[in-house]
């Protein structure tokens, strides 16, 4: 996926890494799950997406609980 190839410390363009990735879970699950599971985003990115994905009304909650499961604690 594209968005994963922006590297920058710009908040707004890290956050429209994370609202692209938690929009393609809510809509091509298969394709952006192992983008999570396979730890490929960095830290930041990787933990807001599962943010604004379980704060989404458009992934079920069996998917909500994986992803808390697959938060990065540092």
């Amino acid at each position: 996926m594209w968005a994963a190839e922006i590297h920058t410390e710009e908040y707004y363009l890290n956050m429209m890494r994370a609202w692209y990735f938690a929009t393609a879970l809510a809509k091509q699950p298969d394709a952006a799950l192992p983008w999570l599971t396979e730890r490929r985003l960095d830290v930041w990115t990787h933990n807001k997406t599962i943010q604004k994905a379980v704060e989404s009304f458009r992934i079920p909650p069996e998917m909500k609980q994986q992803l808390r499961e697959l938060r990065i604690r540092s």
